[in-house]
């Protein structure tokens, strides 16, 4: 059985564990193994944890043998991002300037994961201090190759859990998402991905013993990837709740109030109609015709509400926070590691104080536009990226290709602006290449989000875990 263990999903894995048909040590063994095997080529896993998986996974076993109730994740192993904190290992966010940061404890939704019985296995790979581009390429670990194509990026920031995921390193990664940081890799990587409601998952972003400014404080949540959408329920009832390490976290239960069938909802192929590609459209369609066959009413909207002023506002608040702290971070991020921060800020600089503030009330305004909104439509469906996977760094290369991306990635940006949940799945490859779809939700209606994905996936289908490709 030792040989089919990394394929397993992981709720199937830590049931295996449960129920005594594998050690939790064996199962650490398999996936260390599945690591050597393909880490080589792909560099998802930038620091592998096998001995202290191996004891983490031995106390597993003995509680088993003593007669003691097990977690939901049993045994399950699962990679963090290089920003996230393991206690006793590094966090070094891919820079040179942190390789001896030595985590003092776990983040939140580490210590949630650990504490239902998931095991990390490792760090993954990620842009240098998550601001060197969408590509997942660090000055400390290089570049992370998408399992499907080395042609193409696996995307970012969380391209490592992403890559590690899809090619069977471990079943659970745990990313997080300021703007389709979680999303965009799943859907390059041909995996599905949760984007929590801000609020909904306790976390810890500091680089240091200070607090980030407010859009970091407000854009950024962390989130896990999956092979399948029922692994990704699991990871979120992990992660749900309230944490006195993180005010922000909020005791909303995991599952809302059952609401009037057929839901609604709406599809927005082309959101504010800046051209999409005819592959992306066709997953889009594909999935609206899964929804249909599930029971859902999909109905095609013209846009969702008032993109470009989200759009507009997210760049103008998050570059005057760049800017304040710029002259200290650029010499962090490595050769070349500032270009892409560089080219954003050379379309939108900073503001004022004054204007800074204005735009804080904006945002209120867009954030309720959008909740009358799903208070029609309980959920949107749309592309999460608008053209194909495109090549390792092409983000960073000059003004236009840094245009493109960000076009691209606009339905991710928007709703990380608003707050709002969104679960990334899977609807098949086209010429090589996997793509994928996003069910964007009212906020703290991750559940609504999980559902709709999973008659997506009953329709088109898993696509991983693959051996990585030339």
């Amino acid at each position: 059985m030792q040989d089919a263990l990394w394929k397993m999903s992981a709720r199937a894995q830590a049931a295996a564990v449960r129920d005594g048909e594998v050690t939790a040590v064996e199962l650490v063994d398999a996936h260390v193994e599945r690591i050597a095997q393909v880490n080589p080529a792909v560099n998802a896993v930038t620091q592998l944890l096998a001995d202290r998986a191996r004891e983490d996974a031995a106390r597993i076993d003995r509680r088993r043998a003593a007669g003691r109730e097990l977690g939901p994740l049993a045994g399950v192993p699962f990679t963090v991002k290089e920003s996230t904190a393991i206690e006793g290992v590094p966090t070094t966010y891919g820079a040179e300037r942190f390789r001896g940061s030595v985590a003092r404890t776990d983040a939140p939704p580490v210590s949630r994961l650990r504490a239902a019985g998931g095991i990390p296995i490792g760090h993954s790979n990620m842009p240098t201090l998550i601001l060197a581009g969408i590509h997942t390429r660090s000055e400390l670990f290089g570049d992370t190759a998408n399992p499907w194509s080395r042609a193409v990026t696996p995307g970012g920031t969380s391209g490592g859990d992403g890559a590690a995921v899809a090619s069977g390193m471990a079943p659970l990664g745990l990313g997080n998402d300021s703007g389709g940081s979680v999303r965009i890799p799943a859907s390059f990587c041909g995996v599905a991905g949760v984007k929590p409601t801000y609020g909904r998952f306790a976390a810890d972003h500091r680089l240091g013993p200070d607090d980030p400014a407010l859009a970091a404080q407000v854009l950024v949540v962390d989130g896990p990837l999956a092979r399948t959408v029922d692994d990704l329920r699991l990871a979120y009832e992990v992660l749900a709740g309230a944490d006195p390490r993180d005010p922000r976290a909020v005791p909303v239960p995991p599952y809302g109030e059952p609401l009037a069938r057929p839901l609604k909802v709406a599809m927005v192929t082309d959101p504010g109609g800046q051209g999409v590609h005819p592959a992306v459209r066709k997953a889009v369609e594909s999935a609206a015709d899964a929804l249909r066959d599930a029971g859902y009413e999909v109905c095609e909207v013209a846009d969702v509400p008032r993109l470009d002023d989200a759009l507009e506002v997210y760049g103008r608040m998050t570059q005057t926070e760049f800017a304040a702290s710029w002259p200290l971070v650029k010499p962090l991020l490595g050769e070349g590691g500032h270009r892409y921060i560089e080219l954003g800020m050379a379309k939108r600089g900073p503001v004022e104080l004054a204007e800074y503030l204005r735009l804080t009330g904006v945002r209120l305004g867009i954030r309720r536009d959008w909740a009358a909104f799903l208070d029609e439509y309980p959920l949107v469906l749309g592309p999460v990226f608008t053209e194909p996977p495109f090549p390792p760094g092409e983000e960073a290369r000059d003004a236009n290709s840094h245009q493109r991306v960000q076009t691209a990635m606009r339905l991710c940006t928007a709703t990380s602006f608003v707050g709002v949940p969104s679960v990334a799945v899977p609807t098949g490859v086209v010429d090589g290449l996997p793509y994928g779809v996003q069910l964007i939700g009212r906020s703290y209606r991750e559940d609504l989000c999980l559902e709709a994905a999973e008659a997506v996936e009953r329709r088109l289908g898993v696509l991983t875990p693959i051996d990585p490709r030339a």
